[in-house]
This record gives structure tokens, C-alpha cells and sequence, in this order.
């Protein structure tokens, strides 16, 4: 990651409302103008149907590997069918809308992907087990997603040269792969938890694809491995901050004096009263006083969002929860106290 590179005060996770790809990028981008304000970034809406899914989505992009909607999800298939025409098909709008919206646009813009875990444990084989039951196959997923990455970030760089891509891996289901939760087809048992390092390493690998360029790490799931996600080379660790506990304490501190970014989920994903701007980051002001860390370093070292995707919410929500998060985040350098 350059030196000269600037994260923004405020972002989203991913997800909007509805089905309107020029209208999501226009929210997007007029709730994010640059590094003042916040980091815009290619929208997802998965309220289209299969494919415009989060797993669809990132599945769209593999090489060489295939995937189909069955009953049970998603599946590997031999051939590319209508399911992944599809996918690609919708994300080639979404691009197009984007890259509509960002014209001249310079500053830093992330885009979105499942990671390696969350598609094993998503991703059915043809015998129906997830791809996590196969370590040949969790290999084989991951190298086809690095290289499918590779030519996706490639494609957006062409369309907005003036950005600074950030590339998001979006791992709910790490924990439960880490603690063999996920369960198998039959649901009488679970998968068994796959070694740390492996995790760790194939994290690596597939991050390793955006070169020097910005890399977050998103779990909206409680007790999010922060030290194995900064080993794995995350710049920034995404996560829900109502789930944090003071367990989690020593390794947010270490994170912050490493110098890993932290991207504090605090504004409702879904509609709701919102709470006035400084009150969102209140508990964000009193973690910092618990950790003895510097109320100077708090707006360098934070960026604002939703606790998790908006896929859920109302249009209208939405709007005012993106422009929430950049109130919010003015609060905190304006107030770090």
C-alpha cells in the first residue's frame, strides 16, 4: 500500500436496496465524493435474484469453474450456463454505472468480493457437499477466485483510472470455518475446522492478487480474528462494532499500533430511528479511552460504516445511513474525545 494513500473518513460494506444499478451508484458516489468526504464503491444488489447474490456475485467471477442455482444453492457445473451469464451480466451493469458516476474521479474505491472460506463453505460440489468438505477443491476455488480477482480489478482500473482500488474479501462464515460449524449437507453433522495457517495462508494468496494496492477484510460475525487477518496481510479489518467485547481489546489495540485500519460497523444496517452522529461513535470515543490509545489518532485510524450490507433496507434508509456515517465520522475528528 503507498504511503500517499488515503482510506476516506466513511464507507459502505456493499449491499443497497432495490435493482437500479445507475440509481445505486449515483447514491454511492454522491454519499462518497472522495477522500474528504468517504470511499465510494461498486454497489451490489442482490434483491435481482440469483447471481446478483453475494455468492452468485463472486462466483460470476471465477475462471475456469462454473457454478449453477440448485434447490439446495449453489453448485459447481461443468459448463458455464444461464446462471453465470447472468452473473456476469450484472456486474457488467453495475460497472457500467459506475464507471458513468466516477468520471474524472480520483481518490481511493473499493470494490467488493466473497472470500476464499465463505465461498468453500457456500459452494457445492456435485456430490452436494460443500467445496470446504475437499481441501483439493477449497485450493482449486481459491486460485480460480485470486485469478478471476486479478482480471476483474484489472477491468476496473481501465474504467476509473484516477482510483486508488480497494479491494474488499467479504468472510462471514470465517469464524464458523475456523470452529467447524458449518454444517454438511445432511445437517446431522458439521465440516471439520480447517487449520489456522491453511486459512491464514490461502487469505494470503488470494489478497497477494492486488499487488501493493489497499485490502480490507469484512465479518459482521462476533469474535472476528484480527490478528490472523493482519498476518494474512489485511490493511484494514471490517467488522460490526455492537459484537466487539473487551476480549477483543488486545488485539483491536495491537491492530490500531500496527497500523491496520479499522472499519467500525456503527450505523443500523436496516431502517431505524438513527441516533444523532457523535452518539453513533460514542462507544468507538470510550474504546480508545479503555485502551489508553492516543483521541489523536482516532479519525487516521477509523472509517465509519454500516454494521453490515444494506441490501435490506429501505432506498430512502440507505441514503440517510451513508450520509450518517460521514456525519459521524466528522464527528470524531472534529470531537476525538
Amino acid at each position: 500500500m503507498s504511503d500517499a494513500f488515503t482510506w476516506g473518513p466513511a464507507t459502505g460494506i456493499g449491499s443497497m436496496p432495490g435493482g437500479d444499478a445507475r440509481e445505486a451508484a449515483k447514491t454511492v458516489t454522491g454519499s462518497f465524493e472522495g477522500p474528504e468526504q468517504g470511499m465510494p464503491y461498486l454497489a451490489e444488489l442482490p434483491a435481482r435474484g440469483p447471481g446478483a447474490d453475494m455468492i452468485g456475485r463472486t462466483a460470476g467471477l471465477l475462471v475456469d469453474l462454473y457454478a449453477r442455482v440448485e434447490p439446495s444453492g449453489w453448485r459447481v457445473g461443468d459448463r458455464p450456463g444461464r446462471d453465470t451469464r447472468r452473473a456476469k451480466a450484472w456486474l457488467g451493469e453495475d460497472l457500467d454505472a459506475l464507471e458513468e458516476f466516477t468520471q474524472g474521479y480520483e481518490g481511493p474505491l473499493k470494490v467488493q468480493a466473497v472470500g476464499p472460506w465463505t465461498l468453500a463453505a457456500a459452494l457445492e460440489l456435485r456430490n452436494g457437499e460443500a467445496a470446504l468438505s475437499d481441501p483439493g477443491a477449497c485450493r482449486d476455488l481459491a486460485g480460480s477466485l485470486a485469478e478471476g480477482l486479478r482480471e476483474h480489478l484489472a477491468d476496473v482500473r481501465r474504467r476509473v483510472p484516477g482510483a486508488q482500488i480497494v479491494l474488499q474479501l467479504d468472510e462471514p462464515s470465517l469464524i464458523a470455518v475456523l470452529r467447524g460449524q458449518i454444517k454438511t449437507a445432511s445437517e446431522y453433522r458439521t465440516h471439520r475446522a480447517v487449520d489456522r495457517q491453511i486459512v491464514e495462508s490461502t487469505l494470503r494468496d488470494v489478497l497477494a492478487v492486488h499487488g501493493d494496492g489497499a485490502s480490507v477484510v469484512h465479518s459482521c460475525a462476533p469474535d472476528v480474528p484480527f490478528a490472523l487477518l493482519r498476518r494474512a496481510g489485511a490493511d484494514a479489518i471490517s467488522f460490526d462494532f455492537s459484537l466487539l467485547t473487551e476480549r477483543d481489546d488486545e488485539a483491536i489495540g495491537e491492530a490500531v499500533e500496527g497500523g491496520t485500519q479499522l472499519f467500525v460497523g456503527v450505523v443500523p444496517g436496516v431502517d431505524g430511528r438513527l441516533s444523532d452522529p457523535a452518539g453513533s461513535v460514542m462507544g468507538v470515543r470510550t474504546l480508545w479511552r479503555r485502551l489508553g490509545l492516543n483521541p489523536g489518532s482516532l479519525a487516521e485510524s477509523v472509517v465509519v460504516t454500516p454494521a453490515c450490507g444494506l441490501a435490506g433496507a429501505s432506498p430512502a434508509y440507505a441514503r440517510a445511513a451513508l450520509a450518517h456515517c460521514v456525519k459521524a465520522a466528522r464527528s470524531l475528528a472534529d470531537n476525538p474525545e
